[in-house]
Parts: structure tokens; sequence; C-alpha cells
């Protein structure tokens, strides 16, 4: 005996059938050659499958019609309207397929990149052509991937089940092992985090991706905890998006690190300033942005490379200069010719 169809491939088994039937389909022809109707043990099983099946449909807005013979009120027959459950062509303006472009950009973690490439090809060749993407050009959204920890935590947070992995703080630079119940994958900052309940702690805490070390582990089975109301997810990412009273002014090249302008405000410089720092920016917008964490903004501001210069504080400046110094250091190391020791 075959195994038994499941139900949601039998409604789809369903669709096929009566979308392509050149004229109506009868209860008959369904339950001999449609694959999962032949499971009913009876005629009454067959007829309440059936119907709940054709509600089901209709209920998700697949214009089931029903079709009665010419001469024969009783002789009753099913298809699909195709002119009503097909879509309208799609035309997308400029603006739209801009803005479906910074989407792509912005997904380009390895696990999902390949997807939403090859969706990108197919609205570009129904949008306003190639050149459409100007609109969003110097907007691209700077979110880093998640590197392999992205995958196993999309997988965890979607099976609720517990993960292990080695965290670099931020503040403290410590190194050890958490235990972590996974309840979202968020971006921000430039960067992907895992919102959860860290085990040991007992009380919910985010993690940076970047900074997790090796590999992550799943830990026992699946759906061994439950997710926090939506009070309490709600409160977290309240809390995790709160932003300390700490702003740095940054002096931006005109018409570059757009998203750094998008959240801050236009500013000046304090009278005080040294003389070669008013030189350095004069010919540079300067502008206030609020941020959480040292470390985060640094990173940010260091991918910009030459394009963003930090006029206060001088902490944060330190810290750029820090990573920009470490850049150079393994690109010098890559580029030393064969034989030569590196450090």
């Amino acid at each position: 005996m075959s195994e038994q169809i499941h139900p949601a491939e039998r409604l789809l088994n369903l669709v096929i059938a009566l979308v392509h039937t050149p004229g109506r389909m009868t209860k008959e022809q369904i339950r001999r050659t449609v694959a999962g109707y032949g499971d009913a043990p009876s005629d009454e099983s067959f007829e309440r499958m059936f119907e709940r099946d054709k509600d089901t449909l209709r209920d998700l807005g697949i214009p089931v019609a029903t079709v009665t013979a010419a001469g024969h009120g009783d002789d009753i027959g099913y298809r699909i309207d195709q002119d009503a459950y097909a879509l309208p062509p799609l035309e997308l303006t400029p603006a739209e397929l801009g803005a479906l472009s910074l989407a792509a950009e912005f997904w380009q973690d390895r696990s999902v990149q390949a997807d939403t490439s090859r969706a990108l090809t197919k609205l570009r060749a129904v949008g306003a052509g190639a050149g459409s993407t100007d609109l969003a050009a110097g907007l691209t959204p700077r979110v880093r991937a998640g590197g392999d920890a992205f995958r196993p935590l999309l997988d965890a947070v979607q099976a609720r089940q517990r993960v292990r992995f080695t965290y670099r703080a931020a503040s403290t630079g410590e190194v050890r092992e958490r235990l972590v119940e996974p309840w979202r994958l968020v971006a921000r900052r430039g960067g992907w985090f895992l919102v959860g309940r860290d085990v040991d702690r007992a009380a919910s805490r985010s993690f940076r991706l970047s900074r997790i070390e090796g590999r992550v582990r799943s830990v026992g089975p699946e759906h061994a905890f439950d997710l926090p109301s939506a009070a309490e997810l709600e409160a977290a990412l309240q809390s995790f998006d709160a932003r300390q009273d700490r702003t740095a002014v940054l002096a931006l090249r005109p018409e570059r690190a757009e998203a750094l302008r998008a959240r801050g405000e236009v500013t000046t410089l304090p009278d005080d300033v040294p003389a070669d720092l008013r030189a350095a920016v004069a010919d540079r917008d300067l502008v206030r942005v609020p941020y959480r964490a040292t470390w985060e903004l640094a990173e940010e501001v260091a991918g910009y490379g030459d394009a963003v210069l930090v006029a206060e504080p001088a902490g944060l400046r330190d810290a750029v200069l820090r990573l920009l110094r470490v850049a150079a250091a393994l690109d010098a190391a890559d580029a030393a010719p064969a034989g030569v020791r590196r450090g």
C-alpha cells in the first residue's frame, strides 16, 4: 500500500488539475485521476475530503468555479477560472525597482544571496530597465553578512532548539561559551544580531553574529522551549534598540555614507576645535550621529574608509584608527612575497 499523500500536496495536485483541465472535471474524475483522493476509504469520506479542500482553496482566493453541463443540471464539474486566477502583468516603476534592489543588496548573506540575485534578475527583466536602480545609488544598506553562524542560528530559531557557541564580549573582550534559547535574528546598526534568552544568566541578551567564534552547535531536542509572549519579545527588542545619550560628530565626503546621513542631523564644529582638525574637515559635511556602543559605530565607520572622518569624540576616533591599522597590517601580510616570513 502506497504512503498517504500529505493534505498540502493533495491541494496542490487539485489546483494543477483544475487549472489545466480543458473544460471541467467531475468529482468522479477528480477521485480517479488526482493523486491523494484515492486514499479516501469510502464515498462519504471522499465527499468530505473534496468539499473541505474546495472550501480551503476558495478561502485562499483561488477561484474554483462550478460548471454544470448543458441540459444536465445534476452533472456538475469544476475548474479554476484562469482569467480570475492569473496575476496582472507586472509593471514596476523605477522607484519600486530601486527599492527591491536595495532589499537584494541587504540580503547578501551567502545562505540567501543566490536566491535574491535570481529574483532580482527576473524582476529587472519586466521592470523599467537597467538604469532604473540609479534612484537608489549610494543608499545601499551596509549590513555585514552573518557568516557561518547565520544558517545554523536561523534553523535553531525556526526549530526552537537551544544553541551553544563561543562569544567574545564587546565591552570586556572576554571569550566564553554561551548557551542560548534563540528567539529572533535581527539586522541592526550594520550587522546581524541574535536576540534570545541566555540560559546561564536567565535573562534576555543580544549577540552580534560577527563576534561568535567557531561553530554554532545545536543542543538538545527541537521545540525545547516556549517562545516569549509578544510583550516580552517587544520589551527585549526595545531594550536592544535603546540608545544611550551619546553622539558622534562625523565628517562625511559629499554624497557618501548615506546610511549615516539618514540617521543623523547636520551640525557644525564648536569654536574651540583645533585648527588642524577644522582644516581636515573643511570640505566635508558634518553630521551628528547617535550611537550606543563605541565598537559598533567604529566598525561601521571603518568600513567607509576615507569617506568618513571622526571629529569627536576622541575615543571613537582612536577605535576607528585601531581597526584601520589592523586591516592595513593584514593587507601587508597578504601582500608579502613568497619565502618571506610573516610577523
